[in-house]
């Protein structure tokens, strides 16, 4: 069970424990905060700090604090930690550094985090090495530094690992009222999950923003994409950092192609987790979900008073959002709005005849509302206050709250250019229930991550069993071993010596295929001849392969398309399940989906389908199509087989599989494993 972090993030009694400017901060923005209950700094020398009466130790405080900010060193830090636990304290945030996230450095951090986490027993703590919270909603603290919140009575949360980046989202002036942000630190005990879970079972919370630097317990993150799910709340993140693992692995086109990121976008994809690349676009997602929540399909409207703003729209929407046609209703209502002289389309330039003109305006957006549309947007562009009159747009505000009200559609206003969109107006149309986008590319990209993304599996993630030195089984042995779980293979035979190969392909038949073995890169080496037609050619072709033996097989005929399926151990997200183009078109196209194991049949088909290659699949051009039940069954058989042995396993490849109208063949088979 989660720990209760309620007394540590929305305390009525803060204690302080050190001296400097970085305690002296905390006492003093829970002041300014206007923090109304009790605060107890604690010094044993001073008198006080920053103005507030200190208690010499933690014994002379009233009674147990609910928060207590940690200031002092790394070794005094487990020593208090353990005190405020046995006294009943609520949590404290332990500030010091030089723990487990040090040990790079200095081997005894991970030792002295191990001690912290044993005085803290049941008692939560953020971090170490970490800043702490600030809780908007209730104006409770614990907080070294300047921010740049305000109080609010409900709005979106944020957790972070960084510290920076926590002061640097609070410092945001783009009308995001933030209720909570959270700094995690090193995690030693209370993690994203757990801090994300506390803060979304806040009703004043409408949605939770993420930057994770590392995951952790993958079970536990699991649980908080449910429980976000559960309660109707979206969670949108950052995701930085790539696994070791995936990078080292160099073997096999699969572990090129799942390097990187592809673990971490099949994870968040699977749990229903919206992913997004920088902060900007995440504190606009963020604000879109507040305002609306999430939107039911990526399909959106624009309206600006510019061509040139209507072709950079439709332009940065490619690939991420569709505007679609204007249908005959849209089109008669926007015509006797606009007159015969505006050219009707989405993107829309509607120009300025109307400008001023609040009933017609708020005629022409509210006429762009359709069921078909998720999100209209408005282009707006507002002047500098300091060297302009802004007062001339006030028309635009009024009349997108006009069309809302009408209309009960979502609505948003984008400025081109993130500064021409000033935080006053941003939190007038907050309030006005209109989204209020700083920057188009932003605004477009939060419409594309803010589209509901249902989870696309229940089924937990299968975790990698411990680490190991893999070894590359044969590829004989490989296709056997999968083969046993319901993966096709060719007839084959193993032989040590060319004469025998000769020998074996009479029995196997012809065409066939030699493969000399010991070799990872088969085709780069010159280990692969297809399409002989006789033992004697066989047994030349095995004399002048550098191999320490040979697979003679059959030679699959009819394919109508080749995949790769593959399958990556990534210790920080799970097993990376890959599909992409095989063969020759592995690495000249790059076309690949990732999933993790396990994914059903609807996922894996879906998945297939997103292929660049999916036309082949299902009949190019009058073609005949590729056995897909028999595709998804290889899959299914690959995954079977990673459910079974994932202990040990590191990585498997079949490419290609080649794909008939009829089955589906593993012609060539990786496998690497502890076992």
């Amino acid at each position: 069970m989660p720990r209760d972090l309620n007394r540590l993030l929305r305390p009525r009694s803060v204690a302080v424990i050190g001296g400097g400017a970085w305690c002296r901060a905390v006492v003093e923005q829970c002041r300014k905060m206007g923090f109304d209950g009790a605060i107890w700094p604690i010094h044993p020398r001073e008198a006080e700090i920053a103005g507030v009466p200190a208690y010499p130790d933690l014994a002379a405080l009233p009674e147990a604090p609910d928060a207590t900010f940690v200031g002092v060193n790394r070794e005094a830090t487990i020593a208090l930690v353990k005190e405020l636990s046995q006294r009943g304290a609520g949590g404290a945030v332990c500030f010091a550094s030089g723990f487990r996230e040090a040990q790079a450095e200095d081997a005894s951090g991970a030792g002295l985090q191990d001690q912290l986490l044993e005085a803290a027993g049941e008692m939560p703590i953020l971090g170490p090495n970490c800043y702490g919270y600030v809780n908007y909603l209730d104006g409770a603290l614990l907080w070294p530094d300047q921010h740049g919140g305000k109080r609010v009575t409900r709005g979106v949360a944020v957790v972070t690992q960084s510290s920076n980046i926590a002061i640097n989202i609070t410092m945001q002036t783009r009308g995001l009222p933030l209720a909570y942000v959270v700094t995690a630190g090193n995690q030693a005990q209370s993690g994203i999950s757990e801090i994300g879970r506390a803060l979304l079972d806040d009703p004043r919370v409408t949605a939770l923003g993420l930057h994770i630097e590392g995951i952790g317990d993958l079970r536990e993150f699991g649980a908080l994409a449910a429980h976000a799910r559960a309660l109707g709340k979206p969670i949108v993140a950052i995701k930085v950092g790539r696994s070791a693992q995936a990078r080292a692995a160099t073997v096999s086109h699969t572990a090129s192609l799942a390097g990187g990121d592809a673990g971490a976008d099949a994870l968040l994809s699977r749990l229903g987790i919206a992913r997004v690349n920088d902060l900007p676009t995440l504190l606009e997602t963020l604000k879109l979900l507040h305002v609306t929540g999430p939107l039911p399909q990526n399909a959106i409207a624009t309206i600006s008073c510019s061509g040139g703003e209507a072709s950079l729209a439709a332009d940065t929407g490619v690939g991420q959002v569709v505007f679609p046609p204007l249908n005959e209703r849209q089109k008669a209502d926007l015509r006797a709005a606009l007159g015969p002289r505006v050219a009707l389309a989405n993107p829309l330039d509607y120009h300025t005849y109307i400008w001023r003109d609040v009933p017609a305006m708020t005629r022409a957006f509210a006429a762009m509302a359709d069921p078909q549309i998720a999100i209209t947007l408005l282009i707006v562009d507002f002047p500098r206050p300091d060297r302009c009159d802004p007062s001339d747009w006030d028309c635009v505000i009024a009349a997108a709250t006009g069309a809302a009200q009408q209309t009960g559609a979502r609505y948003g206003m984008a400025a081109t250019l993130p500064e021409l969109m000033p935080e006053e107006v941003a939190e007038q149309l907050v309030a006005a229930g209109i989204v209020p986008f700083s920057g188009l590319s932003e605004a477009i990209a939060a419409c594309a991550a803010a589209t509901l993304t249902p989870a696309t599996h229940s089924a937990p993630i299968l975790l990698p069993g411990e680490d190991g030195v893999p070894q590359i089984v044969s590829e004989a042995e490989a296709k056997q071993r999968l083969a046993a779980h319901g993966l096709r293979v060719p007839r084959s035979t193993r032989c040590a010596t060319a004469k025998e190969a000769g020998k074996a392909a009479a029995d196997v038949g012809f065409p066939t295929v030699l493969k000399g073995e010991g070799i990872a890169h088969k085709t780069e080496a010159g280990a692969v001849r297809l399409g002989l037609m006789s033992a004697a050619e066989v047994e030349a072709c095995a004399a002048a392969m550098p191999a320490t033996g040979f697979l003679v097989e059959e030679m699959i005929t009819g394919t109508v398309a080749e995949l790769l399926v593959g399958v990556v151990r990534d210790p920080a997200h799970g097993f990376v399940l890959t599909l992409a183009a095989g063969g020759i078109w592995t690495e000249i196209m790059r076309d690949s989906v990732s999933l993790l194991v396990p994914a059903t049949d609807a996922v894996v088909d879906a998945a297939l389908s997103r292929l660049k290659i999916a036309p082949l699949l299902d009949g190019y051009r009058g073609g005949a199509p590729a056995n897909r039940a028999a595709i998804l069954q290889a899959i299914r058989a690959v995954q079977d087989y990673v459910i079974v042995n994932a202990d040990g396993l590191h990585e498997i490849e079949i490419n290609p599989l080649i794909c008939t109208t009829d089955d589906a063949i593993a012609a060539d088979a990786l496998l690497r494993t502890t076992d």
